[in-house]
This record gives structure tokens, sequence and C-alpha cells, in this order.
């Protein structure tokens, strides 16, 4: 398993045509947006949680990180300075 820290508009790219765009958050919540074809199937994991209730037991636990501490955080740039 591969862990990443991205900032805003930063981006991953899985093969040669499906692009992750991290688009911010807050708190709990995060905005992404993902570029794919159309032949891709992308499915939330509460969808495929409520049609199958074992998969929720079975797969493991992913918990959110502490936020780190300001002297450790990037300084966001502001237009026109």
């Amino acid at each position: 398993m591969l862990r990443l820290s991205l900032s805003t508009e930063e981006y991953l790219m899985l093969g040669d045509d499906i692009k992750i765009v991290f688009l911010g958050g807050s708190n709990h919540h995060m905005r992404i947006m993902i570029d794919a074809p159309k032949e891709v199937n992308i499915v939330r994991n509460t969808v495929l949680e409520k049609r199958n209730p074992e998969l929720k037991k079975t797969s493991p636990k992913y918990y959110a990180e502490p936020e780190l501490p300001e002297k450790y955080r990037k300084k966001k740039i502001q237009a026109g300075n």
C-alpha cells in the first residue's frame, strides 16, 4: 500500500488514463476529482458494503493521522504577492 500527502490541486496518475485530483477539504471531509474512461467502474465503499455486508467486517480499517504541527505545514502562496 502506498501512503501519500498531497497539496491542493496536486494529482496522481493511475496508468495512462486515470487522474485523481485532490481538491482540498476540511476536518473529516476531503474532495477529490477522478478523471477516468467511462469503462472504468468507480464505486464508493458504502455502496459495496450495502450490497455485501460481509465486506465491512473483513475490510481493513484505516484511520486519519492527527494534523501536523504548524511548523511542518506548507505555507500557501497568495496570488498577486
